[in-house]
């Protein structure tokens, strides 16, 4: 007992360590020769690249054809020469930011530092070389989503211009987030991640720049000739315009204008083409046809009332009083905004009556542009309930809407994962679909919407359609599922012809995979890790994914020497004891075999993806749960995405089963190998759609979990946001809404309860954790409510929530308090 009361006070030493990510990252900073930065030299034969090490980096030069590597530079001597050079102190980090590297004729490197452009010989002579540095031009970007799983880094941004500036992140799904601001003169440090796009821009929210970080990325200054070359770097797109049928926009012709669509002939006066736009009709997405003689635009009709909710901010940091935050806010059942198509002649300024019985209750109507080199309009139409899916032809001349393709299904269609790509000169097209069980690639002939070929297929799944090759004929995509013996979640780079032939799959190692190809696409460098396999970095043959050489293996015993374990991979069979259900264990630091561990599963079972990680990661909330003395699993059940549709189907007006008749059987079987799970003694927790899991487990399947914490939990899917639920539950709302409902079944709970709702939470309606409150008390049943004030969504991710997360999982999964 005296050992074991010594573990637990080394365990919540290392867990309030944790709670603020510091340690975390020093733990993924002692990760060695992890990050390996890659740039290709001018002549084609040639690259370079710089690694992380223990107390700096290392610089390497590779021969592409030999695949022989060598070193760049000599780390030391560049260290002290920039330093006598600069006049300032220069450590490693600063050797990691040289950008612009190229090696000359005479072995030579020249590169970007220090807003300078400089020279260093072989004999370690530095010098300047005339011109500007362009550091922060080889960022640039017209991106507006932000890329996921770079590494963290942080941005010291200076403003240098007479203007402030004002930073703004793009998400991964191209919403956007104001941070800091910066007065002219000053500076400011970003924590931000590899692959984050930023916008800089103005006190009047004009663009100045925009850009992407990647892991060799600190100083960016802002100048007036580094907006002189974003200026620069935007004009190839403005003069790569389509052809005159200004498919992508307004002109001079056709405009929107105080809502209404308005028509300018050569001569005489602009003509309104619609007079009906008011608060509720409005007009957009305005297409001119090829020939200028149609003009095509969407019609939207919001409905009479929309639902509006109001959330009370009870203690509001710049005042006294409270405030009330008025939100649209539409939720399943709900009217929706009618779209239509509207088209006009504007030779005889009239409207073309266009059929819409193949496009009624539409819940988005997209992808609305003229085909290049004709007047034949198209459109993709989703129906309410995402059981409908089609692309139309539309001829204004008969007023005609012919389907190219179409797809139908029992459950549903997961739009947002849905491809589509017009292919040899827009005369074809590629058409994702899970028909056959799995999502891939079909190809059709736009003018008789005749089916092609098929041109993916098999038991592996398609993930994104990356790029297109006219050219070849060929097409560049993703898969996950389709190299045997693997993890079926890992991802793969593959390339395939139009007509399915030479399926050739670029990337090999076992491991989930990411790349980058040099600029002539010749070349291709491939990283890949596991849970448990530090990022192993190759260089490959893009042609046929031959291996070149291997540049780096990543190192992580320094962070096993800190203590931290390295997560084990466990698979298991689910429900209909067949197919393999994968999952994740976590041990906590000082791992004691002779001891039985509580088991703490972390879930989150949203069906628009899967969730259990598969690259290597810290994963540091996973290891602080762990370092409280438990074991932590986490696991993806049936009903999420990645794999079969009919695993997927699960979900279909099921989201309460979350997959746990899998999970369950996981768990078992994991404990049954491992005994130092202690099966009787489980918890569960999770935020958003994985609260409200983790409260359905005490609902349904209390036979297993004992304790759980569920953090802003949509506990009823008719109170939360229209898209996501209506997407898995269907509509119109039925009795499965009321069968998943945490509400209508909350006096089914037996066990441990806590709930966590954030009081302003505009992603999950707060409502849904007070009605789920309410049940509980009408049925007599104890819980525990935390309630953030001023907070938002994920509010069990603040310091004092997961404190108390924490001692609740402690106290009733362990018996004792955490101080």
């Amino acid at each position: 007992m005296r050992h074991n009361r010594v573990h637990v006070a080394l365990l919540t030493v290392i867990v309030l360590l944790l709670t603020d990510g510091t340690i975390a990252a020093q733990t993924f900073g002692s990760l060695a020769r992890q990050n390996v930065h890659a740039a290709f030299g001018n002549d084609g034969q040639s690259m370079w690249y710089s690694v992380n090490v223990p107390g700096g980096f290392e610089y390497y030069k590779v021969d592409l054809e030999s695949g022989e590597k060598s070193p760049l530079l000599d780390v030391q001597k560049l260290q002290a020469a920039l330093a006598n050079a600069t006049g300032q102190k220069i450590g490693p980090a600063d050797l990691l930011r040289l950008r612009r590297v190229e090696v000359l004729a005479d072995g030579a490197i020249a590169f970007d530092s220090h807003e300078a452009r400089w020279r260093f010989t072989v004999a370690g002579q530095l010098g300047k070389l005339e011109g500007p540095p362009a550091e922060v031009a080889s960022l640039f970007t017209r991106s507006k989503r932000s890329n996921q799983g770079g590494e963290a880094i942080r941005l010291r941004i200076v403003n240098q211009t007479a203007l402030p500036i004002q930073c703004v992140w793009f998400a991964t799904d191209a919403s956007q987030r104001k941070y800091q601001s910066i007065v002219p003169g000053n500076e400011i440090v970003q924590p931000t991640y590899a692959g984050h796009v930023w916008s800089l821009r103005d006190d009047r929210d004009r663009e100045l720049l925009r850009f992407a970080g990647d892991d060799q990325t600190g100083d960016v200054i802002i100048d007036q000739a580094c907006l002189d070359l974003y200026q620069a770097f935007l004009k190839p797109s403005r003069t790569k315009r389509k052809p005159k049928n200004q498919r992508s926009g307004e002109s001079r012709r056709v405009s929107l204008q105080q809502g209404n669509l308005w028509f300018a002939p050569e001569e005489g006066d602009k003509v309104a083409l619609t007079e009906d736009a008011d608060d509720r009709i409005s007009y957009r997405s305005l297409k001119l046809s090829p020939s200028g003689r149609y003009a095509a635009a969407l019609r939207d009709q919001r409905p009479a009332e929309e639902r509006v909710i109001r959330i009370v901010e009870s203690s509001p940091r710049q005042q006294t009083q409270p405030i009330v935050h008025e939100l649209q806010y539409t939720k399943p059942g709900d009217e929706i905004t009618q779209t239509r198509i509207v088209l006009f002649d504007l030779e005889t300024r009239q409207a073309v009556d266009v059929p819409h019985d193949l496009m009624e209750n539409p819940w988005r109507i997209d992808r609305l542009q003229w085909l290049a080199d004709r007047d034949q309009l198209t459109c993709r139409f989703n129906q309410r309930g995402h059981q409908v899916l089609r692309l139309f032809r539309i001829d204004p001349v008969d007023a005609t809407v012919v389907p190219i393709a179409e797809e139908a299904s029992d459950t549903f269609i997961h739009f947002g994962r849905h491809q589509m790509r017009w292919i040899a000169g827009e005369s074809q097209l590629l058409w994702s679909s899970q028909r056959d069980g799995f999502r891939h690639l079909y190809r059709y002939d736009v003018a008789t919407g005749q089916l092609i070929n098929q041109v993916t297929q098999g038991s592996w799944v398609v993930r994104e359609v990356i790029e297109v090759d006219e050219a070849s004929e060929t097409i560049l995509f993703s898969a996950s599922g389709i190299v045997p013996g693997q993890d079926p979640y890992y991802l793969h780079l593959c390339r395939v012809q139009f007509d399915g032939s030479e399926l050739t799959v670029l990337t090999e190692g076992d491991g989930t995979h990411r790349w980058e190809f040099s600029e002539d696409r010749r070349w291709l460098i491939d990283r890949f890790s596991r849970v448990d396999l530090p990022t192993v970095t190759q260089l490959r043959r893009a042609s046929d994914g031959g291996l070149v050489c291997e540049l780096e293996r990543g190192d992580c015993q320094a962070m096993l020497d800190s203590g931290w374990t390295v997560p084990e991979r466990f698979v298991a069979k689910g429900r209909d004891g067949e197919t393999d259900i994968y999952g994740i264990i976590i041990r906590p630091a000082n791992f004691d075999p002779s001891t039985k561990y509580p088991i703490l599963e972390n879930i989150y079972a949203g069906p628009h993806d899967s969730f259990c990680p598969k690259a290597f990661d810290v994963l540091p909330r996973d290891h602080q749960m762990a370092n409280l003395g438990f074991i932590v699993v986490r696991i993806d059940g049936m009903g999420t995405a990645n794999r079969g549709k009919k695993f997927h189907d699960v979900c279909w007006k099921n989201l309460a089963d979350a997959g746990f008749p899998d999970r369950k059987l996981w768990i078992r079987a994991a404990a049954k190998k491992h005994p130092e799970m202690d099966i009787e003694r489980v918890g569960i927790y999770g935020g958003s759609a994985g609260g409200q899991s983790a409260m359905r487990a005490l609902i349904d399947h209390h036979d297993l979990y004992d304790v759980a914490v569920a953090d802003c939990g949509c506990h009823d899917n008719r109170m939360d946001k229209i898209w996501w639920n209506e997407q898995w539950m269907g509509w119109p709302v039925d009795a499965s809404y009321a069968d998943s409902s945490n509400v209508d079944h909350a006096h089914r709970m037996q066990g441990k309860l806590m709930l966590i709702v954030g009081e302003i939470d505009k992603n999950v309606d707060p409502a849904s954790t007070m009605q789920v409150a309410d049940a509980l008390i009408q049925a007599d049943k104890d819980f525990e409510l935390l309630v953030m004030p001023s907070v938002g969504h994920g509010a069990a991710e603040t310091p004092y929530a997961n404190r108390r997360r924490a001692k609740f999982l402690v106290r009733n999964l362990q018996g004792r308090e955490l101080e």
